[in-house]
């Protein structure tokens, strides 16, 4: 069985193939508009790892968005923003939530 079809099976049993293959599904939207909870849903339904960007955003810079904003600036918070997100595309299959806005 190939990566494509691993965890994957149709009503008979049978793998079918992952409707995602390698490639990452993004969610863009205004702020809670549900980015993340859709995320979460589909990327169980797809048996697909879930990120969300302002996660891994407060991860990386180990302090909340809102911090970054009032230490740091939103030009600051941008760059980061899109360092984040340009290194979860290259991720091989997944959902990815975007931010939605401002801190």
């Amino acid at each position: 069985m190939d990566e494509n079809t691993q965890n994957h099976t149709a009503v008979n049993g049978e793998p079918v193939p992952n409707p995602a293959g390698d490639r990452v599904i993004v969610l863009v939207g205004l702020m809670g508009a549900g980015k993340t909870t859709v995320g979460r849903r589909l990327a169980n339904r797809l048996d697909i790892p879930f990120v969300d960007a302002d996660a891994e955003i407060e991860a990386a810079a180990g302090m909340t968005i809102p911090e970054i904003f009032a230490q740091h600036g939103e030009q600051h918070f941008r760059e980061g923003e899109r360092k984040v997100i340009a290194r979860l595309l290259q991720q091989n299959g997944g959902v990815l939530a975007t931010g939605g806005g401002g801190g």
